[in-house]
Formats: structure tokens, C-alpha cells, sequence
């Protein structure tokens, strides 16, 4: 799927939450790369919002230290997407990553997704991965805000968390900015972790 035509087969944008068993990560990425722990659940957003209602929410990919191969370039106006995100676990915020620093565009995740042969049907899903920040509060996933359990969090609760435990719901919700100063809402994507039958 070349660059140039991502707008010709994307319809628009939603919020994904991609679980991770990090228990399970941790172990299998040395030295074999995530496998089974990548494999635990997906929860999406309910609604999609249509790339056209994001025009205003474009914005310039951040600067580039590796020239992309041909088939990744954008010659004309290549763009990411202005979206305020926030984490939170169990209504306490955590964390609030700016998509506007991905590495990637949007474009330039598809050609890659596809250029080794998958196929894109009307309906199919992809997502960009975890979305983290430079600085501590705009990391995007527990294992990362937590320096792989070593410095647990303090929820507003006082509770501390370096692994989410039984009952907690995370939620994930993003603004974008509309035409006119508008505010545009993807919702929140929210799942809570079931405790295991006895």
C-alpha cells in the first residue's frame, strides 16, 4: 500500500488498547522477542472518528535520524495526527502520551504492514503500538512508567501499582483538535482486569 494512497483506504481513527501479560513479555523478550504475552486481549474504542473530521488534528512528524527507505518516503505533505491522550487506572491519570511525537506516520505504518504481503480488506484494524513520550508522565504503558516494576506508582487512592492487579480498570481517552478551536473526542477505550475463577 504505497504512502501516497493511505487516505484512499483508511476511513478513519479509534483508540486501541493492545494488553500485554508483561510478566509473560518480559520473560519471552530475552532473548526470543514478545510471543505469547503479546497474545492476552484487545479492546477498542466504540466509535471511529473519520480522517476527514481530523484535517485540523494534522501535524508534521517529528524530525527524522535515519533517511526511510524509497517505498516510506512522503514527498508531499506527510503527517501525523495531534492527539492529546490520557492513561488512566482506576479513574487515576497516569500517564499522558502525545501521539504528535510518533516516529512513523500513519502512511508510513501501513506501507510497512503491508509491503511484506499482508493483505487490507474494508473493515481490518491496524494500530500504531504503544504511544510513549520523552518525558516520565508521557510514557505509555505500566512496565515502561514503572522501570519494569522497580518503581511502582502512586494511584490517587495512595494504592501503589507496579503491575496491574484484580478488579482494576484502565481506560484510555484522546481529544484531537477540530476546525475552528473545536475539541474532538475518540471516547475512551476501558477494560477492567477479571480476577480468575477459583
Amino acid at each position: 500500500m504505497p504512502v501516497a494512497e493511505f487516505e484512499r483506504h483508511v476511513f478513519g481513527a479509534c483508540l486501541v488498547n493492545d494488553w500485554s501479560a508483561r510478566d509473560i513479555q518480559a520473560f519471552e523478550t530475552v532473548p526470543l522477542g514478545p510471543f505469547l504475552g503479546k497474545a492476552f486481549a484487545t479492546s477498542v474504542s466504540p466509535w471511529v472518528v473519520p480522517l476527514d473530521a481530523l484535517r485540523a488534528a494534522r501535524t508534521a512528524p517529528p524530525p527524522r535520524d535515519v533517511e526511510p527507505p524509497p517505498y516510506l518516503r512522503e514527498d508531499a505533505d506527510p503527517w501525523g495526527l495531534d492527539l492529546s491522550l490520557t492513561v488512566s487506572i482506576n479513574g487515576s491519570p497516569v500517564s499522558r502520551p502525545p501521539f504528535a511525537t510518533m516516529y512513523w506516520t500513519p502512511a508510513q505504518l501501513l506501507a510497512q504492514l503491508t509491503c511484506g504481503g499482508a493483505p487490507v480488506r474494508t473493515g481490518d484494524l491496524f494500530a500504531s503500538g504503544t504511544v510513549s513520550g520523552p518525558a516520565r508522565d508521557q510514557l505509555g504503558c505500566l512496565l515502561e512508567l514503572t522501570s519494569n516494576g522497580a518503581e511502582p506508582i502512586v494511584l490517587a487512592d495512595g494504592s501503589r501499582r507496579a503491575f496491574l492487579a484484580d478488579d482494576d480498570e484502565v481506560a484510555i481517552a484522546a481529544t484531537a483538535p477540530g476546525p475552528g478551536g473545536e475539541v474532538i473526542s475518540f471516547g475512551e477505550v476501558r477494560g477492567r482486569v477479571i480476577p480468575r475463577p477459583p
